[in-house]
């Protein structure tokens, strides 16, 4: 199934966008790459069985609260990744078959050494979102989510409770493939699989390396 270019594009550009209004932020539109990651949203990516190869629009946080270093590291998969040094962007969803299963994947292209620096900034974030706390009943705690090895460096974090007072989970990995900072996140109602979060850290990683 082949994607429509203008759905990419538009995907594409309104990532960029999004990354690039961050305080201090210092980035440029690379041509070169907007056309490279437009060329790779437009290959369907290895995802497991029960997940829809056509790509939706960039994944949402479920709540609007919630404290810096947490939002800091879920926001690069929603297609918000740090804007400093940022060239291209790109951030899509895909549906799973599971309860409220969805993964949402963002890729986020730097100059220089902009996707090492932010990935180390990413790691200390993720170390210190310890809960997800907001007034209607969501409540996630953080717990360590082995993933293994991804792209040069990884780094993952589960968080798991309940959601508007039902329960749910979310894998959170950060990843970095040479200049590019890969973020995933692949929630669900009740609990998430991690074997098929670490296969859709390993599609996405693809997108990059193939």
């Amino acid at each position: 199934m082949k994607r429509k270019p203008g759905i990419i594009a538009y995907v594409l550009l309104a990532s960029l966008l999004a990354g690039c209004g961050g305080e201090g932020a210092e980035s440029f539109i690379d041509a070169q790459a907007m056309a490279q990651l437009r060329e790779v949203l437009s290959k369907e990516p290895p995802l497991p069985d029960g997940f829809t190869a056509r790509p939706e629009q960039a994944w949402r946080m479920p709540f609007t609260q919630t404290d810096k270093n947490c939002r800091a590291v879920l926001e690069p998969a929603g297609g918000r990744a740090p804007g400093q040094a940022l060239t291209a962007q790109a951030a899509v969803s895909y549906h799973g078959d599971g309860l409220g299963e969805q993964a949402g994947v963002g890729l986020a292209r730097y100059a220089g050494e902009g996707a090492e620096e932010h990935l180390d900034e990413l790691a200390r974030a993720l170390e210190r979102c310890r809960e997800v706390r907001t007034p209607d009943g969501t409540e996630l705690l953080a717990q360590e989510l082995p993933i293994g090895e991804a792209g040069d460096e990884v780094v993952s974090r589960r968080l798991r409770g309940r959601l508007n007072g039902y329960p749910y989970a979310m894998d959170v990995v950060l990843s970095r493939v040479g200049d590019t900072l890969v973020s995933v996140v692949h929630t669900g109602m009740n609990d998430v699989d991690a074997g098929r979060t670490r296969k859709v850290v390993e599609a996405a990683v693809s997108m990059v390396t193939t």
